[in-house]
């Protein structure tokens, strides 16, 4: 004859079920709430190194230096310069895609003005297309001069790049010459800079007599 089970033994038994349940439950949650809390302190640590850090003056104290004198880095007197360029890349299995070309000169002196002699444009197979300058520029102190190549004119191709040449009547330090390519389509789009490199200096030459010469190197 089975056992009757009785209404206290149920109630035992769910108690005890509860407990259990109760107990399985703590297991997993108290680790995990103890992960969210260690979790977040690392996360508000991570921000404060992030966060911004503004500059801090001087206390009236502190003393500041007052005789700073200041020399031009590697100091040059003209350049010119190779700068590489793209009217277009490929994408798809070898579909271009079309970009505006910005070409910036900027003067880095902080006193002196250069002088922009030419910006000459070629394309892939190295033919010049176009000179920019019907005449010399001047850009003063931390001045700056730009060339745009539209994004409808490809006679430049992948291959294309700038010569800028440039001078100054003293020994300055040298201008920051780049080209900037950027292209949209629809919601896409793609920007990148590319810097130029030198391959020839105007430098200051001794003669015999003591004299100042300037040679330029091609």
């Amino acid at each position: 004859m089975a056992k009757q089970v009785t209404v206290t033994e149920v109630d035992a038994f769910m108690r005890q079920l509860k407990w259990l349940i109760a107990g399985v439950v703590a297991l997993f949650v108290i680790p995990l709430f103890v992960y969210a809390i260690y979790m977040s302190r690392r996360l508000d640590s991570f921000e404060d190194l992030m966060s911004q850090s503004p500059p801090q003056e001087l206390e009236d104290e502190e003393l500041g230096r007052g005789d700073l004198s200041r020399l031009a880095v590697d100091p040059v007197e003209g350049q010119v310069v190779y700068v590489p360029a793209y009217s277009h890349i490929y994408h798809s299995g070898g579909k271009p895609y079309l970009l505006t070309i910005t070409l910036s000169v900027r003067n880095t002196s902080l006193e002196d003005a250069i002088v922009v002699e030419s910006i000459r444009y070629f394309d892939t197979k190295g033919k010049e297309v176009k000179s920019y300058l019907t005449k010399s520029v001047r850009l003063p102190a931390l001045g700056t001069t730009e060339i745009i190549v539209t994004r409808d004119d490809v006679s430049g191709g992948s291959g294309a790049n700038f010569l800028v040449e440039w001078y100054a009547n003293k020994p300055v330090t040298a201008p920051i010459v780049e080209a900037v390519m950027i292209g949209t389509n629809s919601q896409q789009g793609i920007s990148f800079a590319l810097r130029g490199s030198v391959i020839s200096e105007v430098v200051p030459a001794s003669s015999g007599d003591g004299a100042a010469e300037v040679e330029r190197l091609r």
